[in-house]
């Protein structure tokens, strides 16, 4: 395994996340370096959602810091492509009056020249430039396994077909850093297992929100423990596994 750049991919530096007299998150620090998938796991009301929302700039912390590359990292939900961070959802986010293609050239937009919207609307542009959003689209697509739909519309696919097109997306803008909430939340056996093998052959560091804990133990480089919005654990899938913290967060006892 490559040595770990300690100041490059995205830190945080003990967050904590108070919504009046609820603590929500206390003390949580991670890192996930470029090129590792880093996942947060841990019973309903652990805190799982709260720290992604941090990261996503949906929630700000009350305390603790982000960084990214070893910079202050503000991040706000509009502005995290310009920051090369790309994200899917718990729902898939897609916009219905779109086809699946152009859902997916909604995520080159920081990337191109004159934005998505060019390409949509057919407004001047060079021929080449839209070439180039077209082909890298319809490679995120193909990537994801759903590129034979992409001139149908969202509405017509399957629920999972669905989240692949999320997940093109996503995928389409080259990011540096992907947030991944709850994307194997209702696949089956086989469909988890592709996106198992989608999510190992990325390249970019990838931080994992799930409760699916064959995919967690599969593809997670390092995983993050919550209990009640508090780190009880972190360490490879097989520290985890042997970790009588982890048993006790789940079922309340010890093993």
């Amino acid at each position: 395994m490559p040595e770990i750049d300690p100041h490059q991919g995205l830190a945080l530096h003990g967050i904590g996340v108070r919504f009046g007299g609820l603590v929500a998150l206390d003390g949580v620090s991670l890192r996930v370096p470029a090129g590792r998938t880093v996942g947060v796991i841990g019973p309903n009301g652990a805190g799982k959602t709260t720290l992604f929302n941090v990261v996503c700039g949906f929630v700000p912390p009350t305390t603790g810091s982000l960084t990214l590359d070893g910079k202050p990292l503000r991040p706000r939900p509009h502005r995290l492509t310009r920051m090369g961070i790309a994200r899917t959802l718990q729902g898939v986010g897609l916009f219905p009056g779109l086809t699946v293609l152009e859902n997916v050239l909604a995520g080159t937009d920081h990337v191109a020249g004159t934005g998505f919207a060019s390409a949509l609307f057919g407004l001047p542009r060079a021929d080449r430039d839209e070439l180039r959003l077209r082909t890298d689209a319809l490679a995120a697509l193909e990537r994801c396994g759903v590129a034979r739909h992409a001139h149908a519309y969202p509405g017509s696919l399957p629920y999972a077909d669905r989240k692949r097109v999320a997940l093109a997306r996503a995928l389409v803008a080259r990011p540096r850093l992907l947030l991944l909430d709850e994307p194997a939340g209702g696949l089956g056996t086989e469909e988890i297992r592709g996106l198992a093998d989608l999510i190992e052959s990325l390249d970019c560091g990838v931080l994992l929100v799930e409760h699916h804990m064959d995919l967690v133990m599969s593809v997670c480089d390092e995983i993050l423990v919550l209990d009640f919005g508090r780190p009880v654990a972190f360490g490879t899938p097989a520290e985890i596994r042997q970790n009588p913290a982890v048993t006790e967060a789940y079922l309340g006892e010890a093993a």
